[in-house]
Formats: C-alpha cells, sequence, structure tokens
C-alpha cells in the first residue's frame, strides 16, 4: 500500500471519485500531499465534493493528468473532512510541493474566501 501511497503523492494531481446520493460518480482532479499513512488534499468547503464527502465517506482515488483524464488505476479510499489545524497543515504541503504556483494559489483563495472557506481532506486508502 504504501508504494501505491508514493506513487499518488508524488503526482501533481490525484482524481477523487465521491458519489452522489443515488450512487453515480462524481471524478474531480486535485493537487496532492502525503501525510503520513493517507494522502492530503484542499479544496474550497462549499464545494460539491465536500457535500458528497459529507453524506458518504467511500471514495475512489487514482493519478490523473491536470484534466482529470485518468492515468492509472483508481483504488478504494475513504475521505474524511479535517480539522482547521489539518487544514492549514495542508496548505503548508502544497505551497511547499508546489512552490510559487500552489502559493500563488492559496493566497488567492484566502483573499476570495477567507481561511474558513477552505477544508482539507484526508484520503485514506482500504487495504
Amino acid at each position: 500500500m504504501d508504494d501505491a501511497l508514493d506513487r499518488l503523492a508524488t503526482g501533481k494531481y490525484v482524481l477523487i471519485t465521491s458519489y452522489r446520493r443515488n450512487g453515480t460518480p462524481v471524478a474531480t482532479p486535485v493537487w496532492v500531499v502525503r501525510d503520513g499513512d493517507a494522502l492530503g488534499v484542499w479544496t474550497a468547503a462549499d464545494s460539491w465534493k465536500v457535500k458528497r464527502i459529507r453524506a458518504r465517506a467511500d471514495v475512489l482515488v487514482g493519478p490523473c493528468d491536470l484534466r482529470g483524464n485518468p492515468t492509472g488505476d483508481q483504488i478504494p479510499a475513504t475521505a474524511e473532512i479535517c480539522d482547521p489545524a489539518t487544514t492549514a497543515r495542508y496548505r503548508e504541503l502544497i505551497a511547499r510541493k508546489y512552490g510559487v504556483i500552489g502559493r500563488l494559489t492559496l493566497l488567492g483563495s484566502r483573499l476570495r474566501r477567507g481561511e474558513q472557506g477552505t477544508v482539507g481532506l484526508r484520503v485514506t486508502p482500504v487495504p
């Protein structure tokens, strides 16, 4: 499982597939960082993926390109919405991993939405 996590965490994007209430899958590309035995992503707090994950925590996660085209197999995982401290840590990790583009994106988001306008998602693969 560590090899799969390493491959996903070192990639630039992962595809998180969450599910609507009726079971329809919805895939979204996101930036990713490693968080111990899980992956960390950062997103808008009012995004549909957050609403879907609140209702149903099981997701699929796999590598993808910028446009969300899969570049490998997806694996089953569970996602949870993080507390403010973990979200702040994910912001720091994203700024470090993605450099200037990451920092500018984080700044723009903070100016538009404020600190409370984004959340971290902890995605843990199912063994």
